[in-house]
């Protein structure tokens, strides 16, 4: 080892005294930018792997929270904002963001997704005494939501207890539909007394009570389903009736649609043609009324409520087609807390959609719509009556209630 030191230290002095040490010096300083280029390659190429990681997970997360938005029933608008405030929160900084509902290519771009798209231009360090270029990075996200079942009775507080209240002695027999509640309270969903249900699953977002057994279906959900997400407004997107200029009344046996300034306080037999009725005033159906329609829409304007007498028989049913398709009653958004009460014979039919989402809804009696066809999505609802409601209805003009909801990254 010794003797190879001696031998290049006199190689070197050598070089020197016949001045190749400026050569060296040289070559040195034009290899330099090389090295640390290189060097500041590797650098560089580490950090740039690391950022584009950081972009896709914020993708990811930009994704899901519009999805998330999207559950709520909101627009493309709200959407691209939830997603553009994820995105800013977890640092896209002077990126840009492209957010789509549904996607625009790709495997979903015919299902219920939100596809964001995020790009940024990274600046160079070392690599600038190489080019002045900026580095482009792009990453793409798509949250997909899947319905894990549907609603036939969806109760839509946020907050209430006992928000879907099944008591006494009824005996209610769900058929391919769920019970779902957006309440936040731990009995948000209660079974109390002797009342027997049947359903495919009983989901709510807070805490579910049950006195008594419910059978569910095990292949939808082997277990009441709790701290879910909530379920939206389904008919959020349907215009409330406009009302008419002139105030019809209701002292004939056939009523034609239009607004009855005053309410409607029916007796006897009464048809009603089909339309839209809006009512600035309670319907009250009296005992032994036989009251019969078909594709009508009954609008309770303000906060007017509805009781029918459990010796009524009524039999109406909602439009098949057109705006308020598959709505049978329909209370006004902007009403405050009231409510309305359905009840009649063993050979009522309400066949459609009711819905009060500022009201609660009693359901009293033994009767459901055409082949069972009847949904019940309230503020709150409380139900006693004997029923089977079934949810294949898109026949008759009704749509599916979706009911939790999930979000999961796919592309």
């Amino acid at each position: 080892m010794a003797t190879f030191g001696r031998i290049f230290r006199d190689f070197f002095s050598r070089r020197l005294q016949r001045g190749e040490g400026g050569n060296v010096a040289i070559v040195f300083a034009f290899t330099l930018p090389i090295v640390v280029g290189g060097a500041g390659l590797g650098v560089e190429t580490s950090y740039w792997y690391y950022s584009s990681l950081k972009l896709q997970a914020t993708a990811d997360a930009a994704a899901y929270a519009g999805a998330l938005e999207k559950i709520q029933g909101s627009d493309t608008g709200a959407i691209t904002t939830a997603a553009t405030q994820s995105a800013t929160d977890n640092g896209l900084g002077n990126g840009s963001i492209t957010v789509h509902t549904p996607p625009t290519s790709g495997p979903n771009t015919a299902k219920k997704a939100v596809e964001v798209i995020l790009n940024q231009n990274l600046d160079r360090m070392f690599t600038s005494i190489f080019t002045q270029s900026k580095v482009p990075e792009q990453a793409r996200a798509v949250a997909l939501i899947t319905d894990a079942s549907r609603a036939c009775v969806l109760a839509l507080s946020a907050s209430a207890s006992q928000a879907a209240l099944f008591s006494g002695s009824s005996n209610v027999k769900l058929s391919g539909c769920s019970v779902m509640s957006d309440s936040i309270a731990p009995d948000a969903i209660k079974v109390q007394g002797s009342a027997g249900l049947q359903a495919d699953c009983l989901i709510s977002v807070g805490g579910i009570s049950l006195s008594n057994a419910v059978v569910t279906d095990p292949a939808t959900c082997k277990a009441p389903i709790t701290n879910a997400l909530p379920a939206a407004d389904p008919f959020s997107s349907v215009p409330a009736p406009a009302a008419s200029g002139s105030c019809l009344n209701d002292n004939k046996p056939t009523l034609g649609p239009g607004t009855y300034c005053n309410g409607m306080n029916l007796k006897g037999n009464v048809t009603l043609s089909p339309g839209v009725y809006v009512l600035e005033g309670n319907l009250k159906i009296n005992a032994g009324a036989v009251i019969q329609g078909d594709g009508v829409t009954i609008y309770m304007a303000g906060s007017n409520t509805v009781s029918m007498n459990g010796n009524a028989t009524v039999t109406l049913s909602a439009p098949t087609s057109g705006t308020y398709s598959g709505v049978l009653f329909y209370g006004d958004r902007t009403g405050t807390t009231a409510q309305s009460t359905f009840n009649g014979t063993a050979d009522s039919l309400l066949t459609g959609a009711i819905y009060f989402p500022r009201q609660q809804v009693n359901y009293l009696g033994n009767f459901s719509g055409v082949n069972g066809c009847t949904q019940v999505v309230a503020d709150t609802i409380q139900w006693s009556g004997n029923s089977t409601i079934n949810q294949d209805c898109t026949s008759l003009g009704m749509k599916d209630i979706p009911a939790a909801p999930s979000v999961a990254i796919v592309e």
